[in-house]
């Protein structure tokens, strides 16, 4: 092997790069249980097809541009690895080798347009979507990511490395790249029918909370696996990812609470995810302290966030933009407040003396992916609308988009449906036998 692998550091990497491939069903869970029983297995699939379309994608040209050298000013990798070609087996990056470094960073852009899924819940064709996935990605994340994670000793993507912006896993590359995009194609689609009008309580809380601990689980390898290295970076990020996260569940609650008067599971997942979502791009630069305060913000941040669509009159079936959206901007700022300068990065927020600049490259980084993927997200959608049709028909929309898109049910009622039948039939002659029972002992008293 060359000189300055490690054994120990690439072991670490595609254990965390398996984590991260965790969190797209632990979000398909977390994202099913939150819909109607009609749309769980759309919900599900929807997920899914992420995995199947970015995988492809990202061996055939999606690694090259996002992390091939630079093709000019930051802004896009060139084509010298398309099919990942030229990629040696003994190529190293860091103490890693390339290969490597792509499975994990392929594990980020599969999530982030699965992200995008639970904002166009119950009513989006799956056809349609799986084209704007493959859109999608190559015109939004592909580039986004050549600007926020390729460092090339300042010649690499134009804001993270050129102009300083720090997102150590994907607060603006992933949240609110996702988040923005999602908005987008809410004002694409329109309102779903009954909109503020019916109950579009979720179908099963059980499966959001099991969606929102395996994301919970798989974020340790999403946030610490992002220093590249099992090392002291990668532990802070880890303990950091834990605490912001349980702070933000706690803030939720509060909010909730106070609000409206309960705690609730579906608040405690939420705002696990929010603090998950807020953490992500400060892991690496605050300490505890500063992690705990995020986490605190974000919970309640996002709790209030969310009522924003029933104000606002766009229908985020999911909360994407109140929590990835909203979770992302708060985490990318606060950067420039919490930031130590003594974990992984050397720059220092306005609380560590660091003054205003950095805070200044956070709300650029902020403002660009923000813009940039809520534009490309709305003609891309716009595109498909247009063509081919991106909602399904409303009599389908009504009955339940899992049979007609998937000619399948997440659940068979017929055999709960056939003992109930057989339960009324019985239940004549069991009440019959109850209340002679109960007449006999009446006359031997």
């Amino acid at each position: 092997m060359p000189d300055g692998f490690s054994a120990g550091d690439t072991a670490f990497v595609f254990i965390c790069a398996a984590l991260v491939m965790v969190m797209t069903p632990g979000l398909a869970f977390f994202y099913g249980g939150m819909v109607r029983v009609k749309s769980t297995l759309n919900m599900l699939a929807m997920s899914f097809i992420s995995l199947a379309i970015v995988s492809v994608l990202w061996v055939l040209y999606g690694y090259s541009l996002a992390f091939g050298p630079d093709a000019g000013a930051g802004l896009i990798g060139n084509l010298d690895y398309l099919g990942m070609h030229g990629i040696g087996l003994n190529d190293i990056t860091g103490t890693i080798p390339v290969t490597a470094f792509s499975a994990f960073q392929l594990m980020f852009a599969i999530i982030t347009p699965a992200l995008i899924s639970g904002a166009v819940a119950d009513r989006a064709k799956f056809a349609a979507w799986g084209l704007f996935i493959a859109l999608w990605v190559t015109v939004v994340y592909f580039p986004v990511a050549h600007w926020v994670f390729f460092f090339d000793g300042g010649n690499g993507g134009w804001l993270g490395d050129r102009n300083g912006v720090i997102d150590f896993a994907g607060g603006t590359a992933v949240h609110i790249n996702a988040g923005a995009a999602g908005l987008a194609l809410c004002l694409v689609l329109g309102k779903r029918i009954g909109f503020k009008r019916d109950p579009m309580r979720p179908h099963s809380l059980p499966l959001v909370m099991l969606g929102s601990g395996l994301l919970w689980f798989g974020w340790f390898g999403f946030n610490a696996g992002s220093a590249l290295a099992a090392n002291g970076v990668a532990g802070m990020a880890f303990i950091n990812t834990q605490v912001a996260t349980a702070a933000a569940v706690l803030g939720w609650l509060a909010y909730e609470k106070i609000r409206h008067g309960a705690f609730t599971t579906l608040g405690a997942a939420s705002g696990a995810v929010a603090g998950l979502v807020a953490i992500t791009p400060a892991c690496g630069s605050v300490s505890p302290l500063g992690a705990i305060a995020i986490g605190l913000i974000a919970g309640a941040a996002c709790a209030a966030a969310i009522s924003l669509k029933y104000r606002w009159g766009f229908d985020d079936s999911l909360d994407v933009v109140g929590v990835h959206l909203v979770g992302g901007v708060i985490g990318s700022l606060l950067i420039g407040l919490f930031a130590t300068g003594k974990v992984g990065q050397t720059a220092q927020g306005l609380f560590y003396g660091g003054g205003v600049g950095q805070l200044g490259k956070q709300a650029l980084g902020v403002a660009v992916v923000g813009v940039y993927s809520f534009v490309l997200s709305w003609l891309l959608g716009q595109a498909i609308d247009k063509t081919i049709g991106f909602r399904v028909s409303e009599d389908v929309e009504v009955a339940g988009i899992d049979q007609a898109e998937h000619a399948e049910s997440a659940y068979d009622f017929s055999a709960v449906g056939a003992s109930l039948g057989r339960a009324s039939v019985a239940a004549p002659a069991a009440v019959g036998t109850a209340v002679t029972a109960e007449k006999k002992a009446e006359v031997d008293a």
